[in-house]
């Protein structure tokens, strides 16, 4: 279920799943899809860095990816249409003003998951 309340105003903490544009990566164009906020909830401003999530399957898996799949159990709460990657090493900041919806929000075992995926595609 999308919620739009206080989308532009309240912070977003790190597990939630938000739809978004999201530009290509040469910058010729833009596609609304979801995308996971990785960044601290606390921090000042008024942006937030998201992962790209994609349900495309025409690519293997890599180190940075996260697989999500639908028979997942906490699949229900991500809010995810069908089974998805979220790539963590394409991340993007943007002015929370931009964000469409909250789509759900990742259970704490797999924020687990991104942390480590987040720290090897950042090599921290």
């Amino acid at each position: 279920m999308m919620s739009y309340a206080c989308l532009t105003t309240c912070s977003r903490p790190r597990e939630t799943i938000v739809l978004t544009p999201f530009p290509f990566t040469d910058l010729s164009g833009q596609k609304v899809r979801p995308a996971l906020v990785v960044s601290r909830s606390d921090r000042p401003g008024k942006d937030v860095t998201l992962a790209f999530i994609t349900s495309s399957w025409d690519l293997s898996l890599v180190a940075t990816d996260l697989l999500v799949p639908s028979t997942h159990p906490d699949f229900a709460q991500t809010g995810l249409k069908t089974s998805s990657i979220i790539k963590l090493d394409k991340l993007l900041t943007v002015e929370t003003s931009i964000l469409l919806g909250e789509l759900g929000a990742l259970s704490v075992g797999l924020l687990r998951q991104v942390d480590a995926k987040l720290r090897y595609a950042l090599d921290v």
